[in-house]
């Protein structure tokens, strides 16, 4: 896994809606977080404030994503003002885009956080996962207390990821992945078997099972979103996932950074063992391998596969 890249995700019993506006706020940081703690605010959407990583203030900065695909934001923090080194995209997934036509309600928050290498220090490093994982718990208790609950309510689904650094311009990334007639080259467990395009196609899985594919890729922010549907027509069986696709320079707040993060968003239905599609992330993770190598080797970047999965700045360690 990317080591730079830290991801946080929960099922909240309440609206999407109800999640985005109180998200949106600034100033409820102040209520869920470990020591994010808004002191004065500058504009409409920048407050300057304390912050559990460091002894010094920072800037926090949000602004609003616009998808028609669900609610989004991403917060943005520095020591200065309008000038941002941390990014953490903020995705709420309603029921019905994972599962369409459940009945399921509520949300469910996926929290993205990208710590430049060059900036880190050992406690940011070391208790990032610490921290957010339990800042998720607090904002989720807030929300559901909010709607009445007194317990933590439980979803169908659990979000699963998988990340990887790329060595390539994310424009060769998007014109390869989002061509679904390249998938032979890098997905191991599916074969052509039929007429396919540019973005659907019919397949055959590791068990000569029929499974139809189709891709769509979507602009959000200063990065890309690409879908992937699977579905088994004998089985009824549909399964999706998301591959975002963020240059590495707007990761990290670093105009010096080249290639791109590859982060894959995964749902598992917690009460369900599956016999189709993909079983488990290590299935994800295996394609991102192989997008790697092909796509740092249509760069001519042939050495960077051997450093491994994470973003090293020029002159840095592995």
């Amino acid at each position: 896994m990317e080591k730079n890249t830290f991801a946080t995700s929960a099922y909240i019993a309440t609206s999407p809606k109800s999640a985005f506006d109180y998200l949106c706020s600034l100033k409820n940081l102040d209520d869920w977080t470990l020591f994010s703690r808004m002191k004065e605010q500058i504009d409409e959407d920048t407050w300057l404030g304390t912050a559990s990583g460091y002894h010094s203030n920072l800037y926090y900065h949000v602004k609003k994503l616009e998808s028609a695909l669900f609610y989004g934001i991403e917060w943005h923090c520095g020591f200065e003002y309008q000038k941002y080194f941390q990014v953490y995209p903020v995705l709420l997934f309603p029921p019905d885009y994972i599962e369409p036509g459940t009945n399921e309600e509520g949300v469910y928050f996926h929290w993205l956080s990208f710590v430049d290498p060059k900036r880190q220090t050992q406690m940011i490093m070391q208790g990032i996962h610490t921290v957010h994982t339990s800042e998720c718990r607090s904002l989720k208790a807030i929300l559901e207390r909010k709607v009445g609950h007194t317990t933590a309510a439980k979803g169908r689904y659990l979000i699963d990821t998988d990340t990887i650094y790329v060595d390539a311009p994310v424009e060769i990334g998007i014109k390869y992945l989002s061509n679904l007639q390249n998938i032979d080259e890098w997905a191991h467990l599916i074969r052509p078997s039929g007429e396919i395009n540019s973005d659907s196609g019919e397949f055959k899985d590791e068990y000569d099972q029929k499974v139809k594919i189709s891709f769509r890729l979507h602009t959000l922010s200063k990065y890309y979103l690409l879908e992937q549907e699977y579905f088994y027509p004998d089985y009824e069986f549909y399964q999706r996932s998301i591959a975002l696709l963020i240059p590495t320079s707007y990761a990290f707040g670093d105009s010096e950074a080249p290639g791109f993060i590859l982060h894959r968003i995964t749902f598992w239905k917690t009460d369900e063992s599956l016999t189709h599609g993909k079983l488990k992330i290590e299935d994800f993770g295996a394609e991102s391998m192989n997008i790697k190598r092909m796509l740092e080797a249509k760069a001519g970047n042939l050495q960077s596969f051997d450093r491994g999965m994470s973003y090293i700045p020029k002159g840095g360690n592995a």
